[in-house]
């Protein structure tokens, strides 16, 4: 097994360096059939060995008093009970943009770490700071906040698009 140097293998199409899953763990539930149809398709595309699953994280409820941080802390709770031990991928509004290329770059990265990826869409609350904290990546999506629903769709897409890349398919061109 090739670790984490920059020696991969010429053709990537029959080898992997490991079986890897992508979790994309997402506070909120309820999303519109749209949502469900275009994450199902790009999650279809996706090789065995580099699967995508969407796990939904119920949104606390901001009732009885509760403030954000209280929230947030709920919900840090039950996300890291569904991350486990996998690296750590919080989205975020100031984590670091990638190009596509780079988001590839990274993704070949994963592959050799021997554990699965969790990447963290948060609730209307946001994520807890000390969350943030223990993630492995802060992943800048775009500087702007976007709609939840549109994000998972985003994550679906821009993985599938990564894969691409590493494959060297013609679904991405530069």
């Amino acid at each position: 097994m090739l670790l984490a140097s920059k020696c991969y293998p010429p053709s990537y199409s029959s080898y992997y360096l490991s079986h890897l899953k992508l979790r994309i763990i997402s506070v909120g539930h309820k999303m519109p059939s749209w949502v469900d149809t275009a994450c199902a398709e790009y999650i279809k595309r996706m090789p065995r060995e580099l699967s995508i699953e969407m796990i939904e994280i119920k949104p606390d409820k901001r009732a009885d008093g509760k403030n954000s941080a209280v929230v947030q802390e709920a919900e840090a709770k039950r996300i890291l009970e569904a991350a486990g031990k996998d690296f750590l991928v919080i989205c975020d509004e100031r984590g670091q943009e990638v190009t596509t290329l780079q988001l590839a770059e990274k993704m070949k990265f994963w592959q050799t770490l021997g554990k699965d990826i969790s990447i963290v869409i948060g609730g209307a609350d946001g994520i807890h700071a000390n969350l943030k904290q223990q993630a492995d990546w802060l992943w800048g999506l775009s500087k702007l906040t976007l709609p939840h629903a549109f994000v998972r769709v985003l994550l679906c897409e821009q993985l599938y698009r990564g894969h691409s890349v590493i494959q060297n398919h013609p679904y991405h061109r530069e």
